[in-house]
Formats: structure tokens, C-alpha cells, sequence
């Protein structure tokens, strides 16, 4: 059985009432449900993994709102791609297009994967956005905060969107056999759903493309069990694959073999991660991040080789990058471990949320007024380089708080020295 049109198109929801999942966002009353029955969206981008409708909440929206609709890849567009689109919309709206099949409001552009698109191309959006002459659609897999610039972010509403739980998969299970036999008089009966649930992976793109395998590689009647869908996907799956739960599970292992000291586990896994195609940034940043989490004051040059690899690997990236992530995972895998900036920030961020907004004590207030210092702004501060050592011993927390510890130094070489310099200031106040 040969389907001309796949599945995943065939069955894609053409309204928010045949939409399967993320309720918290187009459920009744939800609020992006809301925005979108009230005709007022703003620009959004959609940050979630793949097959949790990104893709077909954007066209649900251009039909819903009757506006006319672009769309571009940032795997193969470009700057030029990008002003052809704003050129066009800006035509439509000078010549007031109100036909039915373009509406009266701005045009919307929904750009997949624009966590791909470069600074300059993401720049090329900011006047239509910013002028209304187009409604951007993001749709990205990875942190928007990392991957889209800040002006284009601020103009934008971020929405997450969630791997479809088991009932939610299920669902759109039922609705594929019932459309089969229907549309294509093909009975279709799932006996076990273990396996094509565990390798959907909350991805409902993932599992209409197990079923239309199951058929079209099989013979009738076709009745799924849990074993022979396993032997038909396993000719079908890749080693790794980047947007599903492997590469979840993988980066895990990743960064757990380094955390764990282990360099001949951190380059295993760092090497399925290569050789199935990962984003190399997205190894790179992850290493970023351990290296203050997970080392930090014990070793502060891990944090530097980390940054430096990361600057390295967004210059060049494959295949010559591969030898910088080797070196730089191998290096923080061997490194001393320390978690203690890590907890201090946690404790203090807690402090924070037990304490409320504390009031800044008068003495370290900024006073840039006349007004301001007749009110005691700056009032006895001490500089501490008027001091032996550079060091007054002054109070820098507020009154509510005084003498809460926040950093404890880790137990390795390099923060005891702290610790011992910690005790030699603040042994009295802070217990050192």
C-alpha cells in the first residue's frame, strides 16, 4: 500500500476543535485559544520538540483569521527570501486586499526552525514586525532565548508546547484507523500499543509515520502487535535521532559521564551525538553550562575553555569542530568537580522568595542626587581599598538576612585556599 499523500498530511487538524493536545494553550479558554477567537495575535514564536504542532497551529491560525500566508524554512532561505515575502505583504496591504482568500489583516510568515536563522537574517524581520506590516510565526526546537536575538524576542510571545501524553496519543491512534477505513477501506487494528507509543515519543508526526510503515510494508489484515511493529521499525530508525527522546536521553548521558568524571563515556556519547548530526552548538552550550554548574570555582578555566569552544565551534563547525568538542568534554571530564556556586545561587534565589524585596541598605544605595544624599544614600560606605587587605568587614545584606551563608566552597584544592581566605575575613560573621 503506497499513500500519495502521507499521513501526517493527510490527518493534520484543519481547526483548533480537531487539534489533539496542548491544552494549556488552545483549550477552552485557554489563552492562546482566546487570542486567536478574539482576531488579535501578536507575533509568536512556538518553542517545543517535534510532531506537537507547531507547524499546524500556525496554519490553523492563518485559516481561522482569513489571513493571507507565507512560509519559509531557515534550513534553505535567506535574507532575500526573507524581504520577498515583506515586499509582497506590504503589496497586498497597499492595495487593500480584503478577497477571501486573503483577509484584511497583515500577512502572517511562519518560519520553521528559526533558531537556524543568523543574527542578520533574524534582523531582517525587526521593521515588519516592529511595523505591523507582517505577523511572524516562529517555530523553533531549542531555547528561543539562546537562538533568537533579544529585539526580535521582546516583540514576540513565547509559547511552549509539550510532547503528547499517552492518552493524547491514542487519540489521534483511533482517529488514523477510523480515517484508513473510511478513506481508504483499510482496517487497521492496533492489538498492543507499547511499542509504537514508546517510539512516538510524545511526537505525533513520529507515530503516523510508524503506522503508515506498518501498512505499507505489510499485508492484510493488518493487526499491530507490539513485536512485529518493533521488526519493521527497526530497518526504519536512525541510531539517533535528533529531535526525539534519544536525543534527550543521549545529551543525559552526555553530560552525566562528565559530571561523573568519566572521559571514555563523555566521548562515547559525545560521538553518537556527531554522528547523528547533532547541532553542534547545542553540544557545545551544554558543556557551557557544566562547566559552572559542575566545576566552577574549582577549576574557573574550565568555564573559559568551555566559552572558547563554543565561540570555536560557531566559526567553524563540521566536521573540523568535532576535534574542539572531544578536547573540551575530555578536559571537563577530568577536571576537579565542584557544585557549590550552583547551591549558593539556589539558596539565595530561595532566600529571595522567602524575603521578599528587601530594602537595599542607605549605606549601599547609589546617590546621584543632592536629593538623594540629604536622605542618606551612600551615607558611611566604606571603599574597601581605603582597608588593609581591601577588606572593611561592612554589612552587604540586608538587615532581615544579616549573616546567612550562601556560598559554601566546595572540597577540592583550589577552594579550600577560598575557604581559608573566606574564614580569614568573614570568620566572626559567617562561621568560615
Amino acid at each position: 500500500m503506497i499513500f500519495q499523500t502521507p499521513l501526517a498530511e493527510a490527518l493534520r487538524p484543519r481547526t483548533l476543535d480537531e487539534f489533539t493536545g496542548q491544552h494549556h494553550l488552545v483549550g477552552t479558554g485557554a489563552v492562546l485559544r482566546t487570542a486567536i477567537e478574539s482576531g488579535n495575535i501578536p507575533s509568536l514564536i512556538f518553542w517545543g520538540p517535534p510532531g506537537t504542532g507547531k507547524t499546524t497551529l500556525a496554519r490553523i491560525i492563518a485559516d481561522r483569521l482569513n489571513r493571507s500566508f507565507y512560509t519559509l524554512s531557515a534550513v534553505d532561505s535567506g535574507v532575500r527570501d526573507v524581504r520577498a515575502v515583506i515586499n509582497r505583504a506590504k503589496e497586498e496591504s497597499a492595495r487593500g486586499e480584503t478577497s477571501p482568500e486573503i483577509g484584511k489583516g497583515n500577512a502572517i510568515l511562519f518560519i520553521d526552525e528559526i533558531h537556524r536563522f543568523s543574527k542578520a537574517q533574524q534582523d531582517s524581520l525587526l521593521g515588519a514586525v516592529e511595523q505591523g506590516i507582517i505577523t511572524l510565526i516562529g517555530a523553533t526546537t531549542e531555547n528561543p532565548s539562546f537562538e533568537v536575538i533579544s529585539p526580535l524576542l521582546s516583540r514576540c510571545q513565547v509559547y511552549i508546547l509539550s510532547p503528547l501524553d499517552k492518552d493524547e496519543l491514542l487519540e489521534i491512534t483511533s482517529r488514523t484507523c477510523r480515517y484508513l477505513q473510511s478513506q481508504k477501506g483499510i482496517s487497521v487494528t492496533v492489538a498492543e500499543n507499547e511499542v509504537l507509543l514508546r517510539l512516538s515519543g510524545g511526537d505525533a508526526r513520529k507515530l503516523l509515520n510508524l503506522v503508515e510503515l506498518f501498512v505499507s510494508t505489510g499485508t492484510a489484515p493488518f493487526v499491530v502487535t507490539n513485536r512485529e511493529l518493533m521488526e519493521k521499525a527497526q530497518q526504519k530508525l536512525a541510531l539517533y535521532d535528533k529531535g526525539g527522546e534519544q536525543h534527550y536521553d543521549i545529551i543525559s548521558a552526555f553530560i552525566k559521564s562528565i559530571r561523573g568524571s568519566d572521559p571514555n563515556g563523555a566521548v562515547y556519547w559525545l560521538a553518537r551525538m556527531i554522528e547523528g548530526g547533532e547541532d553542534p552548538e547545542f553540544i557545545a552550550r551544554r558543556m557551557l553550562i557544566l562547566a559552572s554548574e559542575d566545576i566552577g570555582n574549582a577549576n574557573p578555566t574550565a568555564l573559559v575553555l568551555a566559552n572558547n569552544c563554543f565561540q570555536a565551534v560557531h566559526v567553524i563547525g563540521y566536521p573540523e569542530c568535532d576535534l574542539i568538542l572531544s578536547q573540551t568534554a575530555i578536559y571537563l571530564a577530568l577536571s576537579v568537580k565542584s557544585n557549590s556556586s550552583y547551591l549558593a545561587i539556589l539558596k539565595a534565589k530561595k532566600a529571595v522568595r522567602e524575603s521578599g524585596d528587601l530594602p537595599v541598605p542607605l549605606h549601599l544605595r547609589n546617590a546621584p542626587t543632592r536629593l538623594m544624599k540629604e536622605l542618606g544614600y551612600g551615607k558611611n560606605y566604606q571603599y574597601a581599598h581605603d582597608y588593609d587587605l581591601n577588606f572593611s568587614g561592612q554589612e552587604y545584606l540586608p538587615d532581615k538576612i544579616t549573616g546567612t551563608t550562601f556560598y559554601e566552597p566546595g572540597k577540592n584544592k583550589r577552594e579550600n585556599e577560598l575557604r581559608d581566605w573566606l574564614k580569614k575575613l568573614w570568620k566572626e560573621k559567617y562561621g568560615y
